[in-house]
């Protein structure tokens, strides 16, 4: 199938890298995939293209001059959201976790494969355009004081709205819809983020951002529960703090 016929072809990916020739070759490789591609070399020009042309996803590299990319994506949370895959040049565990925690949808290590980038994009932006189910199809879900509606993709805890990343509230929703049950950081990795393969470290981070928001104590969790050697578990009879 020609990936321009995807349903994301049209998406506007806004790639911000100081190094032209890893820009150059990410944007021909989006743009022969039918995206639509702008480019800024900095954190604060990407901050003004973002906020003069709101984009559909952000590939953001993590070291820039200026704000980082750290300081990029968090601002560019706080104007509304937008999906972010952050780019970075080093392997290790702590800067993944600093770019998720940061609210980075996914990251990518350098070097990449470009192809898989472009996988990675369209992975990221299908969730984020999957047209909503209707409301018989799919009823907002309730668990332990918290809701999640998969039309509007809102959720609250005791009333009160939550602000929660694309992953954030996909990792909610399926709790939800499988209370009591012990998942695998595998299988969450598959039906939450719809991969068959990836750094398992996005699922534990997902899990430690969401606890935060939703556990009256995240360092001693009673919602979301390690099961040892398995997961993790939901257990909807416990109610978190107002």
């Amino acid at each position: 199938m020609n990936e321009s016929s995807t349903p994301d072809a049209a998406a506007r990916i806004l790639v911000v890298d100081d190094d032209p020739t890893v820009a150059e070759v990410v944007t021909r490789y989006l743009e022969r995939a039918g995206r639509t591609v702008e480019h800024a070399a900095d954190g604060d020009e990407a901050l003004l293209r973002a906020a003069a042309n709101r984009p559909d996803l952000v590939l953001l590299d993590l070291m820039l001059p200026g704000p980082d990319g750290l300081e990029v994506c968090r601002r560019l949370r706080e104007t509304g959201p937008v999906p972010v895959i952050m780019l970075t040049a080093r392997g290790e565990e702590e800067d993944r976790i600093l770019g998720l925690e940061s609210g980075a949808d996914d990251y990518v290590t350098k070097p990449f494969s470009p192809r898989e980038l472009v996988l990675r994009v369209d992975s990221v932006l299908r969730r984020a355009r999957t047209p909503a189910p209707a409301p018989a199809a799919r009823p907002v879900l309730r668990a332990g004081g918290l809701t999640a509606d998969p039309r509007t993709r809102r959720a609250t805890l005791s009333g009160r709205e939550l602000a929660l990343t694309l992953r954030e509230f996909d990792l909610l929703a399926h709790f939800l819809e499988h209370p009591g049950t012990a998942h695998t950081r595998e299988s969450l990795m598959r039906r939450v983020w719809g991969w068959e393969f990836g750094d398992l470290s996005t699922v534990t981070v997902h899990v430690r951002r969401l606890r935060a928001k939703i556990e009256r104590d995240p360092a001693r969790p009673v919602l979301i529960r390690t099961v040892w050697g398995v997961g993790y578990r939901f257990e909807p009879a416990q109610e978190p703090a107002p």
